[in-house]
């Protein structure tokens, strides 16, 4: 659950992102993991869900870090949090992710899908456009 003002807008990385609509000062707690708020999916949910629901979740959702039986499908802005090798949030506590750096109004929040997602591959659309970001730098 994020806990500062976000936004959702077109997003350079890839279809749409999570925006800073406030400051956000570096070390800054910016998200927790709240139960309460947040769904954990029984992967058993997952794999007789209709295919349309498991595609969501394919895209939206995690695989939780302490248990491989359930996926964390955030509802609030965070899902739309986009991958980057050089993110501005540490999530390396899944639980409480924390700004790297101050993060002013309007710049998209960023994430290493790997802190928290071992496993995480690029979908094929996301490492396309990676390598061509790689070769433009």
């Amino acid at each position: 659950m994020l806990l500062v003002s976000t936004y959702i807008a077109p997003s350079e990385i890839e279809g749409v992102g999570v925006f800073a609509a406030e400051p956000i000062k570096k070390g800054a707690r910016l998200s927790r993991f709240e139960p309460e708020f947040d769904r954990l999916v029984p992967r058993s949910v997952y794999e007789t869900a209709p295919p349309h629901l498991r595609r969501l979740l394919d895209r939206y959702s995690f695989p939780h870090p302490d248990n491989a039986d359930l996926l964390v499908y955030e509802v609030d802005n965070s899902r739309f949090m986009n991958h980057s090798e050089n993110p501005n949030t540490d999530f390396s506590d899944f639980a409480n992710g924390v700004a790297l750096h101050d993060i002013a109004v309007g710049e998209e929040l960023t994430c290493n899908y790997r802190d928290f997602f071992e496993d995480y591959e690029l979908l094929p659309h996301e490492a396309a456009l990676s390598a061509s970001i790689r070769r433009e730098s």
